[in-house]
């Protein structure tokens, strides 16, 4: 029998958190709109796997409460986000520093005496991004890190450029960021005069994490804008894994939107084929896929190149001394390029009195990862990684779309009238480049619309597979 054809104002290609944030601003202005998603779940590579009660991510996604879009994007008023300790550490000549900066420090003074933590009361923050307090390990206090501060920086001198460079970054206006001169991350740090102590012991393992680029290509105009939202933020997680964030987009849209286990074969600008139910008719279709399934659908659309990344799970019995910090190697002595002891930033993350240490590898992974991993654990941690036990190694060799210069972090998400592309891969590889894309497709849409009116009544698509 032949499938019935179904309509909707509006067909979203792809649950991942940037067409789920285009649909809640389509939603929100009225329009019916659907969410089809070929997975049997939400989120894209914002995935979380659940082992023996522990929630383990595919990708040690870091997201930063200055990121705009975590405050404007609706549906998000629920997300609680776990702090890391402020600032990082810095494992360099067999010890850890702690490092970091503040935004508003006031100039190379107060930089000078903030560079070193970042300030450990947490600031007010509204109810869509509220800042959850540091968690403490049972027993009492958090364990204080064995470091020495600043040690990687250089002089006190040095230290007191960085912090307020660090500052003024933070103040910054975005538009005057992406107005910068543009050159490969590497190379615009060294042609600001910074010193090679200061770059390599602290700003390329901090942006290395930040972008999951270990050799800095990314372009300069994104590398500012990732040190823009560390100095003006704070490092943390989404409580309960990275699936957090997507889920409850997905649950806070109307009954009925979103649909799993639906493929679609084909568009165009008044249609999608789908492999369960035939072809759905509407008035616009919104790719919000990865890069290189939009352009399976769409031939034509440009396909970036990726940065691998692979993410270890561990757990133990004694937890290592590093309290809730994130642990960053400047010294590049093994795979792995941060970890941190993710159950003292999120307990959730693990069953009670259990430990969870997450490890991110970045690159091509090394023959034999774990045993690799856990060497270099040893070192940065200052303790035998005999015992521990291995939860999971995942690999996603296309992660983060790469974003060499020339980028342009603003790419355009209308195609044509009816057709139009969202996703990291037309913005900044990061949670806050995906979301800032759904809204810009989402206004481009109901431009297109014209104000968000709806011509018709959407039929109710198949409710079997609805999210």
């Amino acid at each position: 029998m032949l499938e019935p054809t179904y309509q909707a104002d509006v067909v979203v290609v792809g649950a991942g958190v940037a067409g789920l944030a285009a649909a809640h601003r389509l939603t929100g202005a009225g329009v019916p709109t659907v969410v089809l998603e070929a997975a049997h779940g939400v989120g894209g590579r914002m995935a979380t796997e659940k082992v023996d009660g522990f929630r383990l991510d595919r990708i040690g996604h870091l997201l930063s409460t200055a990121y705009p879009e975590l405050r404007l994007a609706p549906g998000l008023d629920g997300l609680v986000l776990r702090p890391f300790a402020p600032g990082v550490l810095l494992h360099s000549d067999g010890r850890r520093h702690r490092a970091g900066a503040v935004a508003g420090a006031g100039g190379p003074r107060g930089a000078l005496h903030v560079v070193r933590a970042l300030a450990s009361a947490p600031r007010s923050a509204p109810a869509s991004r509220r800042l959850a307090p540091v968690p403490r390990p049972p027993g009492g206090t958090a364990p204080v890190p064995r470091s020495r501060a600043g040690a990687p920086l250089g002089s006190a001198v040095d230290q007191a450029r960085l912090g307020a460079a660090l500052t003024r970054l933070a103040g910054t206006p975005v538009d005057r960021l992406l107005a910068r001169p543009e050159l490969p991350a590497a190379q615009a740090l060294a042609a600001r005069g910074l010193p090679a102590r200061t770059i390599d012991g602290f700003l390329r393992p901090l942006l290395a994490a930040l972008l999951c680029d270990p050799e800095l290509t990314t372009s300069s105009r994104c590398a500012d804008l990732a040190l823009r939202a560390f100095a003006g933020g704070r490092l943390c997680l989404p409580e309960g894994g990275a699936e957090a964030l997507p889920e409850l987009l997905a649950r806070t849209l109307p009954p009925g939107t979103v649909h799993t286990g639906v493929r679609v074969t084909s568009v165009a600008t008044n249609a999608v084929t789908t492999a369960e139910h035939g072809e759905i008719r509407c008035r616009a279709v919104l790719l919000a896929t990865d890069a290189r399934a939009a352009a399976e659908l769409l031939p034509g659309l440009r396909v970036p190149d990726f940065h691998p990344v692979t993410v270890v799970h561990h757990t133990m019995d004694e937890p290592p001394e590093t309290g809730a910090a994130l642990l960053l190697d400047a010294d590049r002595g093994g795979p792995v390029a941060h970890t941190a002891v993710v159950s003292h930033v999120d307990p959730v993350r693990a069953p009670a009195g259990r430990v969870l240490v997450s490890s991110t590898v970045l690159g091509p992974p090394p023959p034999g990862v774990d045993t690799a991993v856990r060497m270099h654990l040893s070192r940065l941690y200052g303790t035998s990684t005999a015992r521990w036990e291995t939860l999971a190694v995942h690999h996603t060799a296309e992660a983060v779309p790469a974003m060499r210069p020339p980028h342009d972090p603003r790419r355009p998400v209308r195609l044509l009238a009816g057709l139009y592309v969202c996703g990291d891969h037309r913005d900044t590889g990061t949670v806050q480049g995906a979301l800032h894309s759904g809204r810009r497709a989402a206004a481009a849409v109901l431009a297109d619309l014209g104000a968000g009116g709806s011509m018709h009544t959407a039929d109710p698509l198949p409710t079997a597979r609805a999210a």
